[in-house]
Formats: structure tokens, sequence, C-alpha cells
């Protein structure tokens, strides 16, 4: 709260881990919104009430039995340990939060059994929470971990009032819609800023042929090294997949590989940043003929293979597109 006593502005405020902690949410938002430049954006998080809700029930028990009273220390770590060890193994709450193994780790219990000030929030008192301190919700932090439409089946075969609601109903609701189907994320972990600063975004699906042929890529920079280069330069050699997904790690996403014979036209990134069209000529170059029919590849068709191939990177930050 007394971040304007510093005498600073900022770019960008990593709050981790914090904001939940403190007696008033609102309040250390308003503190951070003080000091944030204009253009500015906020990396905030609070816990889940309702992934935690077990969390918040140990806690509760814990509070009854006096551990709790002042900053825990090995005695009520180890209380905590034989109370929840103690328990029947059929027991709801220890099926649900005693984990043997994690439990040996301090820290692990100081934040989850024996968290002082820990409190847990909903979509809806997030969105509360930042009108009240006029900032604007700009996006989650794991925003393709909040896809609600892949809880379905299929996206197809929807029910017929989600199908036709889902696309009307505002984000709030589509997050809260979520968390309510599936509280499977500890921290609500999201971005803010300044109200109406956000600038109008098109996403990459939607861009028209004048938006690609003025477009600029860039290489992610975890990628932008001597090592990613080579093993790039020896699966064309070697007419292997280019396996893209080992140099930029997203947990949830199973390998991404690229044809050596399309991933050639990426080398040029390695040295700086390109326009979408010059990586389409270089393919026209280095690809003169269809294999199959030995007729002369168009221009029109290389451009739709590096599109294909941009399009299919840039979700996964990959390459970044400059429209």
């Amino acid at each position: 709260e007394e971040l304007p006593s510093l005498g600073l502005e900022f770019d960008y405020i990593n709050c981790d881990e914090v904001l939940y902690l403190l007696p008033d949410i609102v309040a250390g938002l308003q503190g951070m919104k003080s000091v944030l430049k204009p253009d500015g954006i906020i990396r905030t998080n609070l816990h889940s009430s309702l992934q935690r809700h077990n969390y918040f029930k140990v806690q509760e028990v814990f509070q009854m039995m006096g551990l709790m009273n002042e900053n825990p220390g090995e005695m009520e770590m180890e209380l905590a340990r034989e109370t929840l060890d103690a328990l029947k193994d059929s027991i709801t709450l220890k099926r649900q939060v005693w984990k043997p193994e994690r439990a040996k780790n301090e820290e692990w219990i100081l934040s989850n059994y024996l968290l002082l000030g820990d409190k847990g929030y909903t979509i809806p008192e997030i969105f509360a929470a930042l009108k009240s301190a006029d900032l604007e919700f700009i996006s989650m932090v794991k925003w393709r971990q909040w896809e609600i439409l892949d809880l379905f089946k299929s996206e197809d075969e929807l029910p017929a009032f989600l199908g036709m609601s889902l696309p009307e109903i505002s984000v709030e609701e589509r997050l809260h819609l979520f968390e309510l189907l599936q509280p499977m994320h500890r921290l609500l972990d999201f971005w803010c800023g300044h109200p109406q600063k956000g600038q109008s975004f098109v996403p990459v699906s939607e861009w028209t042929d004048s938006d690609w042929q003025k477009a600029k890529v860039h290489l992610h920079p975890q990628l932008r090294n001597s090592q990613a280069r080579e093993d790039l330069i020896n699966c064309i050699n070697n007419h292997q997949p280019f396996e893209i997904s080992s140099y930029v790690k997203l947990p949830t996403l199973k390998p991404i590989h690229i044809d050596s014979s399309i991933a050639v036209c990426l080398l040029p990134l390695w040295d700086g940043v390109c326009t979408v069209e010059s990586l389409v000529e270089r393919l026209v170059k280095i690809r003169p003929l269809d294999p199959i029919t030995l007729e002369a590849v168009s221009k029109d068709r290389c451009w739709e293979e590096v599109k294909e191939l941009l399009d299919t990177l840039d979700p996964f930050l990959y390459v970044l597109l400059e429209r």
C-alpha cells in the first residue's frame, strides 16, 4: 500500500503470491495502479477459493487447535503432520489434502496447511476488486488453460442452450463458468492495467492478405541460440522433423514437430526479424518444383504453406507475429 512513497513509476509490476495475503486486496491494487505508467501492465494473482477449498478447511482445523495463533514453527508443523497422518485413510479431508511425501517439506506445509492470512477468491470477486480499484482486466496469464470449450467432448456437439449462449456471455462469465466446472487452478493469475488503455487486437486467424504481406516475424528468445540453429540444420540435412517444442517448454503440450522441408524457411530468423514475404521468397527458391508432379510451385502456394506454419507456431509463442 506504500508503493507511492517510492516516487517511481513502472512499465510492468509483477506481484506474485502476495495480493491474497493483504488485508484489503483493493488497497493493494490501488497502490500498484498509483505507480503504474499509463500504458503499463500489472501481473498479479489470488488464491482460488474453489480450488483451495479443502486446504482452507485444514487451516480452520489447525486454527481451532491453536497451531496458527502465532507464526508456526517446528512444533506446529510436526503436530499438523501427526494430526493428518493419524486420521483414518477413508476420511474425506485426509484423502483430499494429505500428501506424506510433500508434507516432509517445511515450505510446503507452511504454504498450505499453516499459511497465516491465507484467503481465497473467485473470478467475480476479482472483477469486482478491479472495478473498485479502477483497473481493467486484460487476460489470464495462462489463458490457454482457461478455454471453456476445452471442457466439452466436442465443440461441434454442445447442448443447444450452451451452443447459443456461450458466444454471447462476457469474459468474466466464461472464466467463472470454467472455474465452477473445473476448479483446477490454485492461482487466479491475471494481467490488468489502466482502463481504456487496451490496444485493438486482431487474432492472426482473422488477418487479411494485406496484414500478412506487411507482417514481420520474431523468433522466441529461448529459440535464438546456436544449439537450436545447429539442430535445425541437422534436421534439414538428414530430412528429419524438427522438434521446436524442446527449446520452449510448456507443461501441458505434447511435443511439436515441424517437417524439415518447411522448417528450412525459418533459418533466417536466427539472424534477426524477417518479413513474412521474405520467408515465402526463400521457400520459393528452396522448393521450386513439386516433387510429385515436377511442375513449378506457385508463390501463392508457398504463401499458404508459410502462413499455415506461422499460424501453428504463433499460439505457442515460438514465433511472434507483428502486424
